[in-house]
Formats: structure tokens, C-alpha cells, sequence
């Protein structure tokens, strides 16, 4: 089972066992994320991916992986490494996992969780409209993050998602 991935540069030829993770289509780009995973034996592997990089995450309750790129998202099956499901075009730019193991992505304007699968996000409604999110990281239970007002780019705002309740206020 996979317990640790970590984003790396085009490993040489036979350095690890490798496995191309890509889906036909006229739209892909030509770009190519390699990430480095370790699984529970610490047996390391290296899985290819199709898009620049954007992010990876690992929910260890679900087991399962989520590779983020700019031409896809890929579920991962953590204990085989198999796709599960992807989604094309994405729009996200960052990802992480709550402690309770729920994957959450952010575009420019909205904080999502993954519910069952990648079509049944959902937005969580934060107390303004949020343009530029980018993730900082957990304290406990809470994403600590930053944004600007949208519509009001000179006001930039630390907020706190509390992935108890999935509640976003503004950290004052």
C-alpha cells in the first residue's frame, strides 16, 4: 500500500520499477509528472503521469491516492496503485487531505471536498468571495490558507477551513 509520494524530476532509465499512467485524447499536453511512492514494505516505484505537475495526496483511511496534473486528476487505488477513476481538464491548482482522510482541492475561487467519486464534489461556501486560494497547511483539524477578496484584490485574508464541521472563516 502506498504511503508516501513525493513529486521528482524524470528518473533515469531503470533506476525504479515505473508505471505510465495516461489516458488517450487530442487535448493532452506534452508534459509529464514522475512521482516518487513508497509503499508500506518501503518498496519504492515511480508512476508517470501525463501533465505538468500540480500535487499529490494520500488519504491512508480510504486508501487511496489522488495525483493532480494539469491535464488530469488521478484516484489511485493505494494498495495496488491501479486508477480507480480520473477527470480531464482540471481546474485545480491545489490539494490536500484532512485528517479524516477527505481529499480537498482548490481552484483560484473555491475550496472542494470529494464526497464518492470526482463528479460528486462539493463547494464549501466560505464567508466572502475568495480569488487566489492557496493551501499553507494543517494545524489539527484546520487548513490554514490564504485569498484575496474577490472583486477587492488589495484585501489579502488568512482564513481557516475547520474539516470538523467544514466551516471557512477569516483568521483576524
Amino acid at each position: 500500500m502506498i504511503i508516501q509520494g513525493n513529486i521528482i524530476n524524470q528518473p533515469y532509465s531503470g533506476q525504479f520499477d515505473e508505471r505510465i499512467y495516461d489516458n488517450v485524447s487530442a487535448w493532452n499536453s506534452q508534459g509529464w509528472t514522475w512521482i516518487k511512492f513508497i509503499d508500506e514494505d518501503y518498496t519504492e516505484w515511480v508512476g508517470q503521469f501525463r501533465g505538468h505537475p500540480g500535487g499529490i495526496a494520500i488519504s491512508k483511511v480510504l486508501e487511496q491516492t489522488i495525483v493532480l496534473t494539469s491535464d488530469y486528476v488521478f484516484r489511485l487505488d493505494s494498495r495496488t496503485g491501479d486508477v480507480i477513476e480520473l477527470e480531464d481538464q482540471p481546474q485545480y491548482h491545489s490539494l490536500t487531505t484532512a485528517p479524516d482522510g477527505t481529499f480537498i482541492f482548490s481552484d483560484n475561487y473555491n475550496i472542494e471536498r470529494l464526497k464518492n467519486d470526482l463528479k460528486t464534489k462539493e463547494i464549501i461556501k466560505g464567508p466572502i468571495e475568495m480569488d487566489m486560494i492557496k493551501f499553507f497547511g494543517w494545524t489539527d483539524d484546520k487548513l490554514r490558507f490564504t485569498c484575496d477578496e474577490f472583486t477587492n484584490w488589495d484585501r489579502h485574508l488568512e482564513m481557516e477551513l475547520d474539516s470538523k464541521d467544514w466551516t471557512i472563516k477569516i483568521i483576524e
